[in-house]
């Protein structure tokens, strides 16, 4: 059963209707604390952007729309919403999630239950404080049933195809006869992409290297065609490469072919930023709020930061969108989010996703100057001139430092000094955490993520919970948030990567390299969204620095749970690819490591480990967990860690040391 929200023409922050399944009662209308109870909505929600608005003309191709009527291009997210059905017991503040690949998690990473409320709600900490949680679809490409799209017209010049040329690249885990076509991530496709438009073009290019910055070798067209094998047989396809050969694990492939009729994706800043005005303003929003608090992870946390840097937190009418961001993972990135021919699943890994413009200048919050190509500017620098600067938590795990070029969103672009950071700006580092969470007991990862080593299992979601309360006791209250935390070259905590002093470690290999963020050339309009040379022109890079280790190897500086403080194990900024999946001395994306402390001196002494036993570091298990339980409070005190959350990580030190001395 559907039924619609009409709109009014003129209607506020240009939502026009809404198409609304109807509610569904959360756990058969279980109540939450003082917010009652909570009604999930799913459903799909319409824009219309006047191309002459000046908020809207930095969407590239927008005035090319073929959709375009009367000055104005239609676009549509899909949405799911989490709301009190008692709006008045709302608290009044809203998370707007931009979804990872089109995937919902935030209810289920924060509160620990399903991801879509099915059968458990976990703690309810969201619910029983009263947040209104909408996730909202923005990646036009995003792959899988479930996944919550943006429906973007395509654009034509005068009523002409456009063609243009698109690239991807892959480093298989085990050899293959064939690859998709899209961004391989994971083991999934994070974003479909393009099909091949003319299968036949001599622009069609195929390469393979050896690691990021070796010579491409161009494999002959005689040897690979766009096919894929069916029961058998090998079909034509305009969604795969076949290579007679096989590709080989460990090597980098990048392909480069002819597409047509790019998809008007930049439309998605727009999505998000009229979204959080039409809750805040129009009198009969669906989800309506006082404050809209945007988070966003990896991927999604670039988009945020991208969003700003392109100035769409200021409405069509100049208000402040966005009360609050929260740009989890994103290191110094931003994306393919708003380019002809856009590519937005694309990141940027050891080993895939290379020379997008993903990491590109400028890097920090305000105005920095490139010392190579005397470029200026800063992330703020819109949302500073049209006033509408929002909190923000740029939060980043140990990974980001090594992967994801995180130092530059501190350091000068010369990589010489620190800097500034704005008032309205925390910038946090979540010491011995990975991109992602890993498995409690530790394990390793799995296909093309095998890693060396165990991944790190620190949680992040007792810090996800305290962020959120302290950015919303920011903006509601003024209640200054923690102040920033990371490493830095004043304190010598923040490292060149030829100064990352790591312990010798039995049967360790460490790693000989970093991500690089490099000045990069598309082509004469890519600064205008139009990409015409690829691969692109690669220049110089900018300074690689890490975060200095103590004589554990684990990092000095920023915020540390207890496992960092009182430790059981060394946790890197990085873990290694296992050699059954080719490239051994590359790093495994995303992921860090988790190398046991030895139990004994007599473990330590046999395996020529130097560093301390767990038994000549404390006196048994009530030592341990006394000091794991001080630091816990220690957080609290700093508001790192919510107080109801003191129990649940008392308790898992207690399983960690049961781990570690089994």
């Amino acid at each position: 059963l559907f039924f619609f929200i009409a709109m009014l023409p003129g209607a506020q922050a240009r939502v026009t209707h809404v198409h609304v399944e109807s509610p569904k009662d959360v756990l058969n209308g279980q109540s939450f604390g003082d917010a009652g109870s909570y009604e999930r909505i799913t459903g799909r929600i319409y824009f219309s952007l006047p191309v002459a608005n000046p908020h809207n003309q930095s969407i590239v191709d927008l005035s090319n729309a073929a959709n375009l009527k009367d000055g104005e291009v239609e676009f549509s997210s899909d949405f799911v919403a989490t709301r009190p059905k008692d709006a008045q017991k709302s608290n009044g503040s809203l998370l707007l999630e931009v979804p990872n690949r089109g995937h919902a998690r935030i209810l289920s990473l924060v509160d620990g239950g399903d991801i879509d409320l099915s059968a458990d709600a976990g703690d309810a900490w969201l619910l029983r404080n009263g947040f209104t949680i909408v996730s909202l679809g923005w990646q036009w490409d995003a792959n899988g049933a479930d996944a919550l799209h943006f429906y973007a017209p395509i654009a034509k010049i005068n009523g002409k195809t456009i063609t243009g040329l698109l690239r991807g690249d892959i480093t298989p885990s085990k050899a293959m006869e064939e690859i998709p076509l899209g961004h391989h991530i994971g083991g999934t496709i994070g974003g479909t992409e393009y099909p091949v438009a003319a299968p036949d073009d001599p622009r069609n290019v195929l390469t393979v290297r050896d690691f990021r910055s070796a010579p491409r070798t161009v494999i002959p067209r005689a040897d690979w065609q766009f096919a894929q094998l069916v029961d058998g047989k090998l079909v034509a396809s305009d969604r795969h490469i076949y290579l007679k050969s096989g590709f080989q694990p460990g090597k980098i492939y990048e392909y480069v072919y002819v597409v047509e009729n790019p998809v008007i994706a930049g439309g998605s800043f727009a999505a998000i930023r009229d979204f959080a005005s039409y809750a805040k303003h129009a009198p009969d929003a669906i989800t309506p709020a006082k404050r809209v608090y945007s988070e966003g992870i990896s991927q999604n946390g670039r988009f945020l930061r991208d969003f700003l840097y392109q100035g769409f937190n200021a409405d069509e009418e100049g208000r402040i969108s966005l009360d609050g961001v929260l740009a989890h993972v994103a290191g110094a990135g931003r994306g393919s989010f708003n380019y002809r021919f856009a590519q937005p699943s694309r990141d940027a890994q050891p080993t895939s996703s290379i020379f997008f413009p993903t990491d590109v200048f400028p890097f920090t919050d305000e105005p920095e100057k490139d010392p190579v190509t005397g470029d200026h500017g800063g992330l703020l620098d819109r949302a500073m001139a049209d006033h509408v600067v929002p909190k923000i938590f740029f939060s980043n795990t140990s990974y980001e430092y090594w992967g994801r070029a995180c130092a530059l969103i501190h350091v000068t672009a010369d990589g010489k000094h620190d800097v500034h950071i704005s008032d309205n700006v925390r910038v946090y580092h979540f010491t011995g955490l990975q991109h992602f969470s890993g498995p409690f007991p530790p394990a390793k990862g799995k296909a093309e993520m095998l890693g060396q080593e165990p991944q790190s299992p620190l949680p992040i979601k007792y810090f996800w919970r305290a962020m959120i309360a302290n950015m919303d006791a920011w903006v509601r209250n003024n209640t200054p948030p923690p102040a920033s935390s990371y490493p830095k070259l004043a304190e010598r905590t923040l490292v060149p990567l030829a100064s990352y002093s790591f312990p010798n470690l039995p049967g360790v290999n460490k790693p000989h390299e970093a991500s690089e963020a490099f000045r990069l050339d598309f082509g004469p309009a890519w600064r205008k969204g139009i990409l015409t040379i690829q691969p692109p022109r690669v220049a110089a890079a900018f300074p690689v620095l890490v975060p200095a280790v103590d004589e554990d190897g684990n990092e000095r500086d920023g915020v540390r749970l207890p496992e960092i403080t009182v430790p059981l194990a060394t946790y890197t900024g990085w873990n290694l690819r296992d050699p059954s999946i080719g490239a051994p001395d590359q790093r495994v994306p995303f992921e860090v490591s988790d190398i046991a402390f030895p139990r004994t001196a007599a473990d330590r002494t046999a395996s020529g480990d130097p560093r301390k036993s767990i038994a000549e570091r404390y006196k048994d298990r009530k030592d341990y967990l006394s000091r794991y339980k001080a630091a816990v409070d220690d957080l609290v005190i700093r508001h790192w860690i919510l107080p109801e959350d003191s129990a649940p990580l008392i308790k898992r030190g207690e399983l960690e040391w049961e781990q570690a001395t089994k």
